[in-house]
């Protein structure tokens, strides 16, 4: 079990929510003596480091209290808006979706779908699970490697997952027609670039 005590430079994390791309902070330095007692703020994280800003100090906890609730309100209802505008249906790709995963399989090539356990409650949608595999050491079969290199069908963003992570290759009657008409369009684009590398 992790004790340890989560730490943005004096303060002590108290409590704090994710929601849609930003993680909402509320904490306290029991030490401070200069009015600032407690502290909101916004945090964003990559692979190397994590962003702090907009943060708001102060001696009175329900004032410091109040704008954390405020914020994590506010990007909730961003959140709601930034799917709203997505324009697909708003569906999940299940296990009886997918050709189950095995070690056995070569993904390279293939449409798969992200296991929604691995994703934030939010996320958990095809559009955030559909992706078609561009290689890495855990998408041969029979490899000892877990690196699955691929595009967000939705997004066109190229990501890694692992490979434990993936729940199988998308069955293709159960794959949404937007990811359909995406996932032809990728296959298309790579093959160009392919045929232009070959030159």
């Amino acid at each position: 079990m992790n004790t340890e005590k989560r730490m943005i430079h004096s303060y002590e994390v108290v409590s704090s929510l994710k929601i849609g791309e930003k993680e909402v902070v509320l904490a306290m330095d029991e030490k401070n003596t200069d009015g600032e007692k407690y502290m909101t703020c916004f945090v964003e994280r990559n692979e190397l480091f994590e962003l702090y800003h907009e943060s708001m100090l102060s001696d009175d906890y329900a004032e410091i209290a109040k704008i954390y609730g405020a914020r994590i309100a506010n990007e909730a209802e961003l959140h709601i808006e930034s799917v709203k505008k997505l324009g697909i249906p708003i569906t999940v790709i299940t296990a009886e979706d997918c050709i189950p995963d095995h070690h056995t399989h070569d993904i390279n090539g293939k449409i798969i779908a992200i296991d929604t356990k691995h994703l934030r409650p939010e996320f958990q949608r095809a559009d955030r699970q559909l992706y078609l595999v561009y290689g890495g050491s855990g998408a041969s079969a029979n490899t000892r490697g877990s690196a699955v290199f691929c595009t967000n069908l939705h997004t066109g963003k190229n990501c890694r997952w692992e490979r434990y992570e993936v729940m199988g290759e998308v069955k293709p009657e159960c794959m949404p027609e937007w990811a359909k008409e995406k996932a032809e369009a990728l296959k298309r684009a790579n093959k160009r670039k392919n045929k232009e590398a070959e030159r």
